[in-house]
């Protein structure tokens, strides 16, 4: 065999053992993501929709790969029966009451089956077990529900939009507040009234609370009105009284207004004098004849003083009255 023989043979072996080496690194490779060269036991899980899931999908638990997807077939027409195999190093930790449910490896992923859930108290899963699953969101199911809130969205805007040009142009009442002057001064006249009235009735509360404050205080009037029994029914009593006196006063305006009555009528003497003038002259007259008869009657009775016959009586009169206002005087004395 020649040189260039042998060096071909080489060649062609070496070929040979690297496409072995790397034949046998696949295989190797392929059974270790295939759980092949591991020791596994299958559980069952169903879904009413697998959306897409394929045999040889991958199997979570925690965030850590614990298992592939074995076999998908139709268990009824209302559900899908998912066979998997799962290690046995990692199936102690997942519990019995542990839930399944579809997932991605991203957003547009492929599909692979997550296992959450589980108490400590529950025992670990083993071969033949069945975990129930949990309705996952659907890709599509999300997809329509984005696009009727993109619609909604879109509603919206539109709306406020609509609102916007309304309130620029002034329609509505708040339109108007934004552009008519005259609406925005006579709402500012209705809040500076509310804001009297409002500074009213926060003075009549303080004043209200000044007077509880009183009432609470046990002095000045007000208190003992509220509290005293004996001032309340004083008071009671003067009230009763003052009531008697303008009982009085009434029948008394009563009397006078009947008696002014009978002034004014002329049925009776002291009407007759006050109101005919006739009487009232013949009464001036009456006087002043009165008066004439007295002054002469005073003359006759000094000319009869002056008369000698009569002159001893009335000095023996004016001594005994002089005698008698001695004697009251030393008696006001004693």
């Amino acid at each position: 065999m020649s040189k260039a023989e042998n060096k071909r043979a080489v060649i062609v072996g070496l070929f040979v053992f690297i496409g072995l080496a790397i034949l046998i690194a696949g295989i190797f490779i392929l059974g270790s993501q295939q759980k092949k060269f591991t020791k596994t036991f299958e559980i069952t899980t169903s879904f009413p929709d697998v959306a897409g899931l394929k045999v040889g999908s991958n199997v979570w638990f925690s965030g850590v790969k614990v298992g592939i997807i074995k076999n998908i077939h139709f268990k009824n027409l209302q559900d899908v029966e998912v066979v998997m195999t799962i290690e046995e190093k990692s199936a102690e930790y997942i519990r019995k009451d542990a839930i399944t449910k579809l997932g991605s490896d991203g957003l547009i992923g492929n599909k692979i089956i997550v296992i959450s859930g589980g108490s400590q108290n529950a025992p670990s899963i083993e071969a033949n077990d069945f975990l129930r699953s949990a309705k996952a969101a659907d890709m599509e199911a999300m997809m329509e529900t984005l696009q009727l809130n993109n619609q909604n969205l879109a509603k919206i805007t539109t709306d406020f939009v609509e609102i916007s040009r309304g309130l620029v142009e002034g329609r509505g009442v708040v339109g108007s507040l934004l552009t008519d002057t005259a609406l925005v001064s006579s709402l500012q006249q209705s809040l500076r009234s509310i804001s009297q009235v409002m500074a009213s009735a926060n003075t009549a509360t303080s004043n209200l609370v000044l007077l509880t404050d009183k009432l609470n205080s046990k002095k000045g009037l007000v208190h003992d009105l509220a509290t005293d029994t004996a001032v309340f029914a004083s008071l009671r009593s003067s009230a009763a009284q003052l009531q008697g006196v303008s009982q009085t006063a009434n029948a008394l305006m009563t009397n006078l207004n009947a008696a002014s009555n009978k002034l004014n009528n002329k049925d009776n003497a002291i009407g007759t004098l006050i109101n005919d003038p006739t009487v009232g002259n013949e009464l001036r007259e009456v006087v002043r004849n009165l008066n004439t008869s007295t002054a002469k009657l005073d003359q006759n009775m000094e000319a009869l003083q002056s008369n000698f016959l009569l002159r001893g009586f009335f000095k023996k009169k004016e001594k005994e009255t002089k005698k008698a206002n001695q004697q009251a005087l030393k008696d006001s004395i004693q």
